[in-house]
């Protein structure tokens, strides 16, 4: 499965958990797992906070700081922070699903991290159910 993404800034963050829970509850999934992959080398995928938003705002400055868009690199696209960015945040995350939703904390969100936008993007999803669910 597919969750297409249109990215609108250079550096991003996107909250796709809406979309991920809507694709577990029409393949009617009880119990099983997710597996969310981003196929991109400049976007990645992360849970954290989504109860502020100022969190997200956060983790973007801090990023930018750690590695900046201007650093001299040798990639000769010039994107390569974007692709450090990348290999630290990492490229999927495994859920767990319980009772047909996803297994998250309170306070917790799926998102969708754009660092080379903005583009058209995709996720996909592998939806697994438990070996007892039929």
């Amino acid at each position: 499965m597919i969750i297409n993404i249109k990215s609108e800034k250079r550096t991003q963050l996107i909250d796709i958990t809406s979309d991920i829970q809507d694709a577990v509850r029409s393949a009617r999934i009880d119990e099983g797992l997710c597996y969310v992959f981003v196929p991109h080398t400049t976007a990645a995928v992360t849970i954290n906070e989504n109860a502020d938003p100022d969190v997200r705002t956060d983790i973007k400055t801090i990023l930018n700081k750690m590695i900046p868009w201007e650093g001299g690199y040798r990639h000769i696209e010039g994107n390569s922070a974007a692709h450090m960015k990348t290999s630290l945040v990492g490229s999927s995350e495994l859920v767990a699903i319980e009772n047909g939703k996803l297994v998250l904390g309170t306070w917790q969100g799926i998102y969708f991290c754009e660092f080379d936008g903005p583009r058209a993007r995709k996720v996909v999803l592998k939806l697994m159910r438990a070996p007892s669910e039929k």
